[in-house]
């Protein structure tokens, strides 16, 4: 995936030396409570070296390592990944908690969003969410996302969000 700014952010591709970032998000229960399972420091690296293998040059898709403009401090990943069913791709994002509460991925959805659209043909692009996650809810309803069914995942039952192209087009 290309590397890509926001107002405030750096997103860009992780890379191997970025295995204590990979792994303050992975390994914190906090952080990956809606996400997945915690990881230990051999399992998050080994993560982060699958990741890598994502990277196509001039593909759009892949998990990616975000940090502030100003500050370089790493705040969380970012990723567009394929959904395995009906769906075809998800926007995701995660931040680490002291990332909480500045509007971070508020700007991660609306970038990510216009970035795929704009640089796919994909008719829709979907989004996951544990039910627990009002925030991420939140921030996907007031982005023109809606509800579009339900998703399973590590055992449990997700939502799934849905954006259509059309409805990108027309906000």
């Amino acid at each position: 995936m290309e590397p890509f700014e926001t107002q405030r952010l750096m997103v860009r591709q992780f890379v191997e030396t970025d295995a204590d970032d990979c792994f303050a998000f992975n390994g914190n229960e906090q952080v990956v409570r809606y996400i997945r399972p915690v990881k230990t420091k051999q399992e998050s690296d080994a993560f982060l070296l699958e990741n890598l293998d994502l990277y196509l040059e001039g593909f759009p898709y892949g998990r990616m390592h975000v940090s502030e403009k100003q500050t370089g401090r790493f705040i969380g990943t970012f990723s567009l990944l394929y959904l395995d069913g009906e769906a075809d791709y998800h926007i995701g994002y995660g931040l680490i908690p002291e990332a909480w509460g500045n509007g971070y991925g508020t700007e991660l959805v609306v970038y990510g969003t216009a970035i795929f659209f704009n640089r796919t043909s994909h008719l829709a692009l979907f989004a996951i969410t544990d039910p627990e996650n009002l925030a991420s809810e939140k921030i996907l309803y007031s982005h023109g996302y809606q509800l579009d069914g339900t998703y399973h995942s590590y055992g449990k039952s997700l939502n799934l969000f849905k954006m259509n192209r059309a409805d990108f087009i027309q906000k």
